[in-house]
């Protein structure tokens, strides 16, 4: 006999125990059938599968995962769930988790401590089985004390313990490649945008700056570094700022392409072109850095790579096993917005 999907409707929601008496078999043996543990005739099976397609059964993850001892979840706390740099690193993580039936829980913690650790609270409330960290305020103490019930993927700091895996960036070569490929242009008066201080990231790219210039036999110039927040608005401020001060220069490093792309609307702005009157170099090798006029220079930073190594991590942990993932080496990619000055 057809079940009308009203008649489903009125006897209210569908449960397991509704398949299992439609099929005529008991609830455990759907369980292990939906499991794939079950060892039963094809006839049996066959009666289970056409019980949930008539019923529009849905199995539960969480329910499932629970029955094993875990929920299927991973949390992730991210700082700005808007960013383009977390984006494809958010992307990255959904789909390598999805791949082994894991689903992840987003939370942003907006570069604070209490708010991160506040996410942190909620997520294992939840009872998610693991937590991926991207960078984040929290001192490294606090994430190892959390580690010690549950592991934890951490991007952006490079820290060791029971429980933990780290993923770094090496931002410090970064900076010098940034920093050489103007200087083997035959750029001397070399600006730099800085990131938030507060930032290991932001610190170490500034260090790779001025090593490149020690290198090089090229005079550090405070002068010519401006402070900056990862965020276009600051690139544009700290270009103007560069601009006003007299300070002659003919090329700009911004610590992430964020604030190059301030720079850019800043030089647009004072009828400076790209790269005939100033160079101009970025770094993370967002997306639209390739599409901005001219194409900018960046320092590869692989955003979406990140998200699957630090997933795949994650999911070697929970299957028992040490971690091997690392991040590739920095790469220049030189573009139209460098040229000789």
């Amino acid at each position: 006999m057809k079940i009308k999907r009203s008649d489903i409707e009125k006897s209210g929601p569908v449960t397991l125990e509704r398949v299992a008496d439609l099929a005529g078999v008991s609830p455990s043996t759907v369980s292990r059938i939906l499991n794939g543990s079950a060892v039963v005739s094809t006839a049996k099976k066959k009666a289970v599968e056409d019980a949930i397609a008539h019923l529009g059964f849905v199995p539960n993850p969480v329910a499932r995962g629970l029955a094993g001892g875990r929920t299927l979840s991973i949390g992730v706390v991210t700082q700005a769930i808007d960013s383009p740099f977390y984006g494809p690193t958010l992307r990255g993580i959904e789909e390598e988790l999805d791949t082994a039936g894991y689903s992840p829980l987003f939370v942003s913690a907006h570069w604070d401590a209490a708010s991160e650790a506040r996410c942190i609270d909620v997520l294992r409330s939840r009872r998610v089985d693991g937590l991926i960290v991207l960078h984040g305020r929290l001192s490294d103490q606090a994430l190892k004390n959390t580690s010690k019930n549950l592991p934890i993927v951490i991007t952006g700091r490079s820290i060791k313990g029971p429980g933990l895996f780290s993923l770094n960036f090496d931002n410090f070569t970064g900076g010098v490649l940034a920093t050489e490929h103007l200087i083997k242009l035959g750029h001397r008066r070399i600006a730099f945008i800085k990131g938030d201080p507060l930032h290991p990231d932001a610190t170490e790219r500034f260090r790779g700056y001025k090593s490149a210039l020690q290198a090089a036999g090229i005079a550090f110039d405070s002068r010519l570094v401006m402070s900056g927040d990862y965020q276009e608005i600051t690139g544009v401020q700290a270009t103007n700022h560069l601009l006003d001060s007299g300070q002659k220069f003919t090329a700009i490093f911004a610590a992430n392409d964020q604030m190059a792309f301030g720079a850019a609307l800043s030089l647009h702005q004072h009828s400076l072109r790209i790269p005939e009157d100033m160079s101009l170099v970025g770094f993370d090798n967002l997306a639209r850095s390739l599409y901005v006029i001219p194409p900018m220079s960046t320092v590869n930073q692989p955003a979406y790579e990140l998200g699957q190594l630090a997933a795949t991590a994650m999911l070697q942990m929970l299957a028992g096993k040490k971690p091997t993932g690392s991040l590739p080496a920095p790469q220049l990619i030189a573009r139209d917005s460098s040229a000789r000055p």
